[in-house]
């Protein structure tokens, strides 16, 4: 895979996913306690033996810059890097990305300056493992220009994706960006799969070099979904990677509530404890957690944490957490922190009343979201009791029915909701 060069597009601003991309762009958003999903798709390259890795970075990049920088680091007597292409200003153009096509297109003369025979167009928010190398090899075999990964799905999520239509030697005739409802019928592509019949789009790339710089340069469309792929389709060799194994996009706080709890179902889809294809992240060197007189059900307790006799049921608990006495959490994704208090600055807090990091004793809480470095005081009880689907209006944010406490947010001792 010497000759690939990897592109993750990971500039966008993830509005559906606010408030969590307040403050961090989305591939930084943390996942499964302990990870960022940014580190999905890198440690996906990795594992495929692709180590040739631009990033392509726009909002709230800080954050993402800084993980990526302190994680990934090759050897220096390799040609092996990962490299961050932040959007900027030019003499060729004054305009930041405006997609995913025009990100890629801004950077064309990075691209151009590496002597590589395939290009890999890469999502940074998607939770899925895959074998790149399966999908580089099928291209090459097929004498395909362009490769788009697939996967089926049935009609009642169609709509959420291009759908394309493909022969029997898997060549791709048509592509639909979202259609309707009332338009799928006919776009069948999976004959002997009548539960999920529909090709979709995972926006996942491959292109020959040439001709990717060709097709961006003499092509004026922003998005790969909307104007590249239904271009490249009419005037060349485009063909279909079928994958079946579990994808996600995390494209909603719903979405993505549901997809990290499901981590911890006894075998989930996604197998974070695969050791021929391990997931990367930053080594952070912490303790192991430590856990008193506490009762956990179905749950991830990730590194450098302390319980206290609380109680844990359908929750992940990410680093650096701590939950006092008497404290019950269900249904929790709770991110942790960034850093320990030290027993001075616990003290100090504790004694002038305000909420240390973490959660304080006798709290309940239930589907939620804590962000990073939140502090919710004692008493606090946070369960939606009035089934509020959407609001702004408590100091914290309710969205689908989920309570979200932000990032660096203080939740007063006595809060009831």
């Amino acid at each position: 895979m010497d000759k690939v060069l990897a592109v993750i597009l990971g500039g966008g601003r993830g509005t559906r996913l606010q408030p969590l991309t307040k403050l961090r762009a989305k591939p930084a958003v943390p996942i499964a306690g302990k990870f960022r999903l940014i580190d999905i798709p890198i440690s996906n390259c990795i594992n495929s033996n692709i180590r040739n890795i631009y990033i392509l970075t726009q909002f709230n990049s800080v954050s993402l810059h800084r993980h990526i920088n302190s994680t990934y680091k090759f050897d220096s007597f390799t040609r092996s890097f990962i490299e961050i292409l932040a959007a900027q200003q030019t003499i060729e153009s004054e305009q930041w990305f405006q997609g995913t096509a025009d990100a890629v297109r801004q950077t064309l003369p990075n691209l151009r300056a590496q002597n590589m025979e395939n290009i890999l167009i890469l999502a940074g928010d998607h939770l899925y493992q895959m074998d790149y190398e399966k999908f580089i090899n099928f291209h090459r075999e097929q004498g395909a220009d362009v490769t788009v990964a697939v996967r089926p799905v049935p009609r009642d999520q169609a709509s959420g994706f291009g759908i394309l239509k493909m022969n029997a030697d898997k060549t791709i005739t048509d592509f639909y960006e979202k259609p309707a409802e009332n338009e799928l019928d006919g776009l069948e592509s999976v004959a002997d799969s009548p539960d999920r019949p529909f090709m979709a789009s995972m926006g996942i790339y491959v292109f020959n070099r040439g001709l990717m710089v060709r097709l961006l340069a003499g092509n004026s469309g922003h998005d790969f979904g909307r104007h590249i792929i239904p271009y490249a389709i009419k005037e060349l060799n485009v063909k279909a990677f079928e994958f079946d194994g579990y994808w996600e996009d995390i494209g909603t706080i719903k979405n993505f509530f549901n997809t990290n709890l499901a981590l911890t179902d006894p075998i989930p889809e996604f197998d974070l404890y695969r050791q021929d294809r391990p997931i990367y992240t930053r080594p952070r060197f912490l303790p192991a957690s430590k856990v008193q007189d506490s009762a956990i059900s179905k749950s991830i307790i990730c590194e450098g944490s302390i319980l206290e006799k609380c109680e844990v049921n359908h929750s992940i608990i990410g680093i650096r957490s701590r939950v006092g006495a008497g404290s019950k959490l269900k249904n929790t994704i709770m991110m942790g922190a960034d850093f320990y208090q030290t027993k001075e600055e616990l003290d100090i807090e504790r004694s002038s009343g305000s909420p240390n990091i973490g959660i304080g004793r006798n709290v309940v809480i239930e589907n939620a979201i804590i962000d990073k470095n939140a502090r919710i005081g004692d008493n606090v009880r946070l369960v939606n009791e009035k089934g509020v689907n959407e609001s702004e209006e408590y100091g914290f944010e309710v969205k689908e029915g989920i309570i979200i406490v932000h990032k660096n947010t203080i939740i007063q001792s006595g809060t009831v909701f």
